[in-house]
């Protein structure tokens, strides 16, 4: 009976340790969470400009080029693919095709929407964090990812 004893005093003393290595993470882990005391008493160093605002607009506005160009590139790769081609890679090929241009159009029009909504978060400084948020969440669901095709059989 007294090994029972002994090596229920050693779980216990082993989970009393296991609770005190977990809290000391998780205290760490709060500081990582929080900035420390300033003890000069300061509210913040954080600036923010118009012309920062619209120079990542301008940058987005730019991939939003990028993208129409490799969108010209994949159409004119699809230049001589019969449209009635009996051919089951060619048909796949299309709707591949199809989901690409699709999708390339939608993320350029994400670009194109971010890009003015970045402007516009520069003209309009006093707006709230949250009002910007909601803007670009509105993004998500107007531009939302399309579903993946090929590789499924469509009654083929």
């Amino acid at each position: 009976m007294t090994g029972n004893k002994e090596e229920a005093r050693m779980a216990w003393e082993e989970w009393e340790q296991l609770k005190a290595a977990a809290i000391e993470r998780h205290a760490a882990q709060m500081q990582l969470n929080q900035l420390p005391a300033d003890p000069g008493g300061s509210t913040g160093t954080l600036i923010s400009n118009k012309r920062a605002w619209t120079k990542a607009g301008t940058d987005i506005g730019s991939l939003r080029e990028d993208i129409g160009k490799a969108a010209g590139k994949l159409k004119d790769g699809q230049a001589g693919l019969g449209k009635e081609s009996g051919c089951l890679t060619a048909a796949a090929q299309r709707d591949v095709h199809a989901s690409w241009e699709t999708y390339l159009k939608n993320v350029g029009g994400r670009c194109g929407r971010l890009s003015g909504l970045l402007a516009e978060a520069g003209d309009h400084q006093l707006r709230t964090d949250q009002s910007v948020e909601a803007e670009i969440a509105k993004l998500e669901v107007v531009y939302a990812d399309t579903p993946a095709v090929g590789g499924q059989g469509k009654g083929r």
